[in-house]
């Protein structure tokens, strides 16, 4: 009698646990809690995307600083949008240079041809 008893009691506890089980599996499925899930995956997809291009802007201004520093471009505080000029000196020698180099050349149309 008592086996009879327990193996009833096991079955009934077995029978509401896949019954619960199939009813929130059943719950997900439904258009409202899809679309729910869906937008969820969107926002994260957005808040990954935010943060890689935060990521990306972060890493182009330090590589542009080192550009900067390797080039000898210095950022002036004066200067609106933080617009980088090249150092007085180098600045006019390429100017010297390209005026002294173009007088010598003479240009023949004919070379081309």
């Amino acid at each position: 009698m008592f086996r009879r008893a327990f193996w009833f009691t096991a079955g009934a506890a077995a029978g509401v646990w896949a019954t619960t089980k199939v009813n929130r599996q059943l719950k997900k499925l439904t258009p409202e809690s899809l679309a729910a899930q869906a937008a969820d995956k969107a926002v994260e997809a957005g808040h990954r995307l935010k943060d890689f291009a935060l990521d990306v802007k972060a890493g182009m201004s330090q590589r542009e600083d080192e550009l900067n520093d390797a080039l000898g471009l210095h950022q002036d505080p004066d200067r609106p949008d933080n617009v980088t000029a090249l150092p007085g000196p180098r600045r006019l020698r390429a100017i010297q240079n390209d005026k002294t180099s173009h007088s010598n050349l003479s240009y023949n149309r004919n070379e081309d041809h």
